[in-house]
């Protein structure tokens, strides 16, 4: 259940995540300006930028922490099997 819910996080923050990428303003305009750059127009020109930067950390930081949740709970299987071997030779 758990497991579940996590892979369904993670895979929301994979789509904003990208979405935020793509949406930000580089030197060459990016996407957000090409798509008439409804952001800048709401939180001001610089403003747009600190809003999608802060985005950007904090969608990574949430990808890396349901990353390593991810991770560990999929290697849980290992570690009983690991158990569960040894003491199978015990025996």
């Amino acid at each position: 259940m758990l497991q579940s819910l996590l892979n369904v996080i993670h895979i929301i923050v994979c789509v904003f995540l990208v979405l935020v990428v793509l949406l930000q303003q580089t030197r060459g305009g990016g996407l957000g300006g090409s798509l008439g750059g409804g952001a800048s127009q709401i939180f001001g020109g610089r403003g747009s930028g600190n809003f999608m930067t802060r985005m950007t950390g904090i969608m990574a930081t949430i990808f890396m922490l349901t990353s390593a949740t991810l991770a560990y709970l999929s290697s849980a299987g290992d570690r009983e099997m690991r158990e569960f071997d040894q003491v199978q030779e015990d025996r």
